[in-house]
C-alpha cells in the first residue's frame, strides 16, 4: 500500500475522529471518559492504525475534541491527545494484531495517568503515589478495552472483508 495522500485516507481518518469523539462524549454522559478509573469506549478504536495507519491522526483529532470536556484542562488536551497520537503511530508499526493493543495500553498507562496525577495533586509529594495508582488503574481498564473490544474490532473488520475493501493493510495470518 502506498504512503501517499488520498481522499479515501482522509475520509477514513475523519470518520475515525468523529467516531472517537462521539464515543468519548457518550461515555462522559455516564462519567466513564475521564478520571483515574476510566472506561473510555473510544479507546477500542486505537487499534485501527494496525489496519489503517492513516487513522492515527484521526484518533488524535478525536481525542483533542473529546478532551475539550476534560476537567484536567489544557494539560490533558495537549498531553493526553499526544499520548493517543503516539500510541496510534506505534500501533501502525505493529507486525501482528495481537501486539496492536500494546502501544495504547503503555502510552495511556504512563502518560495519561501522569496527566491525571498532575491534575489531582500537582507536583507535590503525593504525585508519585497517585501516579502509581493511576498507572495500575489505567493499564487495567485500557487492557480490557484494547485487548477485548479492540481486537474484536480488528477481527470483525478482517472477517467481514471490510479491511480489504477499504484498502486497509491485510497482514498475513498470524
Amino acid at each position: 500500500m502506498k504512503n501517499s495522500f488520498s481522499v479515501r485516507k482522509l475520509a477514513i481518518g475523519a470518520v475515525v475522529a468523529a467516531m472517537y469523539t462521539v464515543l468519548g462524549y457518550f461515555g462522559d454522559i455516564f462519567g466513564l471518559t475521564f478520571g483515574p478509573v476510566q472506561f473510555r469506549f473510544a479507546e477500542a478504536l486505537t487499534v485501527l492504525p494496525f489496519l489503517f495507519p492513516e487513522t492515527a491522526w484521526g484518533l488524535f483529532v478525536g481525542c483533542v475534541l473529546t478532551n475539550l470536556l476534560s476537567q484536567y484542562g489544557a494539560v490533558d488536551i495537549v498531553f493526553g491527545s499526544l499520548a493517543t497520537l503516539l500510541a496510534g503511530l506505534l500501533t501502525a508499526r505493529c507486525r501482528t494484531k495481537w501486539l496492536a493493543p500494546v502501544p495504547p495500553v503503555v502510552c495511556n498507562g504512563l502518560i495519561t495517568s501522569a496527566v491525571i496525577a498532575y491534575g489531582t495533586t500537582g507536583f507535590t509529594g503525593a504525585f508519585p503515589a497517585v501516579w502509581g495508582y493511576n498507572i495500575v488503574s489505567m493499564v487495567l481498564t485500557e487492557s480490557v478495552i484494547c485487548f477485548v473490544l479492540g481486537l474484536a474490532l480488528i477481527e470483525a473488520l478482517e472477517r467481514s472483508g471490510a479491511a480489504r475493501r477499504l484498502g486497509g493493510r491485510v497482514p498475513r495470518a498470524a
